[in-house]
Parts: structure tokens; C-alpha cells; sequence
């Protein structure tokens, strides 16, 4: 392939030149070494031929750039790689008669992103619905400890992941760098269970207040609220409070079902025992019949 000096064909000292700049060297160029002005002229002829090629290619700025980038990768930049050891060889090349094989350029290899890695961790129910900063320390591809700030979304759904952008294995050919996931698994505790959107608690009620109903307070996962309890209410029954579960979305909350479990106290005080042995005379009800 013939590497040409285009901008000293067409009299520039720099490549640092601007389009219209090009124009007026060309036109200049062309005029000087035109057929009709060098009739008989084969140096002019040739001559002519490059100062054609050089405006095509410099003319168009996607391929000055391209052109530039070529003759930076074999001569550097700059003034003095512009000058450099090319005296010489520009008249040659200028006369289109110095012919230098251009290196085949190596294949580019497409960048490939690097893989992501996935892993997972297990956060309280509270710390999912308030949100949080959590480290974790992961060992990378060489087996050492790296760790890492997640950040915990407030209402972050069970099994939902947070990506860390970047923190995966290298790519490779200049591509992107993977991700990391990591699974966040909602963990319940004694007192709040999370399915879906709604949160189950326990209702603890005593004999009496399950037969005769009540009112009374039921914590939920961040206030408290005031319930009706019916009379005659069983244990394993479910009393549904709207809007005071999980989130559902930024504006809306699943609800708090509260299950209620009828409790017996183990020690009875002598009066107490009196009342129930007073009722277990008195009363006809048999909830094995």
C-alpha cells in the first residue's frame, strides 16, 4: 500500500488544518500542476493525481480522521513526528514513487463484557422495610477479601437483587467490566412473618377476652394500631388490618393479619380458680360435641 503525505501534497505544514483550509490548498494545488498549464508534463500529471486523492481523503472529515490516525500510528504526532525522518522521503512519496507496505492491521477483537457474578444475603424483616447500608466481603477471582457497601432499598422485595454495577470479572478486548448481584432474602423473627405484601403477627388473647371480645392495641412493623376483637372469637381466627403491612408500592402497603391464639395462664391465683371451676359448673358448653 503507498502511505502518501497528503498534507504535503497539498503544501500544509500541519495536519492541524480546518476543512475550508484543505479547500483553499487544493484549489491552489490544482491550479499550479493543472494538464492545461503543464501540457506535456508527466510529472505534473501524477502530481495532479495526488493532489486529487489528497482532497478526497481530507476533505471528508471521517476520513482525515481515519487517515490521521493511520499516519500518527507509524510516525507519533505532533510537528516533529510530522517532519521526522520524512524530508526525504516526502518528494518520493509527493512524486508517488516511495511505495511502503502498510503492516496488515491485526483483526480487532470485538470487547466482551465480563461475566457477572451473583450471591446472596439474608437481612431482617425490619431492616428490608426501613432500608439499609450493609457490608458484605466477597473474595475475588484471586481469592482475596474485597468488601462491599450494598445498599438496601426501604421496602426491597423478598428474592429481589441489587446490582453493583461494574464489581463483576473483567471483560476482556477493552469490554465492560461485569456486575455483581446479590439476592436479598427476607428473613421473619418471632414476631413478623412476611408473605407477599401482607405481615402475619400473633394476637394473644385470654380466655375471657376471646368469649366476651375486647379492645386492644396490636403492634405493627413501625406503629401500633387499636383493634375490635369480636366476642366468641377462636384461636387460628384471622382479623385483617388494611394498610399497615409491607410495602406494596411507594403508596400503597399490603395489610397486617393478626392471628389470634387463645392463651391459658399456667398459675391460677386460689380466686381465679374458684371463678373457673364456678363456670365449669354452670356452663353447658362442650366443644367436643
Amino acid at each position: 500500500m503507498v502511505l502518501k503525505n497528503y498534507y504535503k501534497i497539498l503544501d500544509l505544514e500541519t495536519s492541524h488544518v480546518s476543512i475550508d483550509e484543505i479547500r483553499q490548498a487544493y484549489r491552489q494545488a490544482a491550479k499550479k500542476y493543472h494538464p492545461d498549464l503543464n501540457v506535456g508534463d508527466n510529472l505534473a500529471e501524477e502530481r495532479i493525481k495526488d493532489i486529487n486523492e489528497a482532497y478526497k481523503v481530507l476533505s471528508v472529515p471521517s476520513s482525515k480522521r481515519k487517515y490521521d490516525r493511520i499516519w500518527n500510528s507509524k510516525f507519533g504526532k505532533g510537528p516533529k513526528a510530522f517532519e521526522k525522518s520524512q524530508k526525504g522521503a516526502i518528494f518520493n512519496i509527493f512524486l508517488g514513487n516511495l511505495e511502503e507496505n502498510k503492516k496488515e492491521d491485526k483483526p480487532k477483537k470485538n470487547p466482551i463484557k465480563g461475566e457477572n457474578i451473583e450471591t446472596e444475603i439474608n437481612v431482617s424483616i425490619f431492616d428490608a422495610f426501613y432500608g439499609l447500608d450493609k457490608q458484605i466481603a466477597l473474595k475475588d477471582i484471586e481469592g482475596n477479601a474485597k468488601t462491599y457497601t450494598v445498599k438496601i432499598p426501604k421496602g426491597i422485595r423478598n428474592g429481589e437483587k441489587v446490582r453493583l454495577i461494574g464489581q463483576g470479572k473483567n471483560g476482556q478486548n477493552g469490554g465492560k467490566n461485569g456486575d455483581l448481584l446479590i439476592k436479598v432474602n427476607i428473613e421473619n423473627d418471632k414476631k413478623f412473618k412476611l408473605e407477599g405484601y401482607d405481615i402475619y403477627t400473633d394476637l394473644l388473647l385470654t380466655p375471657w377476652e376471646a368469649a366476651l371480645g375486647t379492645r386492644t392495641t396490636v403492634k405493627t412493623i413501625d406503629d401500633e394500631t387499636k383493634i375490635y376483637v369480636p366476642e366468641g372469637i377462636q384461636t387460628g381466627e384471622k382479623l385483617r388490618i388494611p394498610n399497615k403491612g409491607y410495602f406494596a408500592s411507594k403508596e400503597k402497603r399490603g395489610d397486617l393479619i393478626a392471628e389470634v391464639k387463645v392463651v391459658v395462664p399456667k398459675h391460677l391465683s386460689k380466686e381465679e380458680k374458684n371463678i373457673y371451676q364456678k363456670l365449669s359448673e354452670i356452663s353447658k358448653f362442650n366443644p367436643r360435641v
